[in-house]
């Protein structure tokens, strides 16, 4: 059940055409084809591996399984993952 906080939250962000991710902490996740993903607004990677990534998110972990990747950019709200990604996960 959601919050009568983050109902507040999602309300003032549809009244202020501002994206819910950013009023909600929420990830936002763009794939070009399967070959890169980005992942912004993340609390930071939990395992790396060629074939396995796990990233923390606010609420739960985002797990890449695929193969031969490599992070081509890592910054503090933002991770580039390149490499053929097989299968994505949200675990709340």
């Amino acid at each position: 059940m959601q919050s009568p906080k983050k109902g507040r939250l999602q309300r003032l962000a549809g009244l202020l055409e501002i994206p819910q991710d950013i009023v909600m902490d929420l990830p936002r996740i763009t794939m070009l084809g399967n070959k890169q993903l980005l992942v912004e607004n993340h609390k930071g990677i939990i395992e790396y591996t060629p074939s396995l990534i796990r990233i923390k998110l606010n609420q739960g972990e985002l797990i890449v399984s695929g193969a031969n990747f490599t992070l081509g950019n890592l910054q503090i709200e933002q991770i580039l993952v390149e490499g053929t990604v097989e299968e994505i996960r949200y675990d709340a």
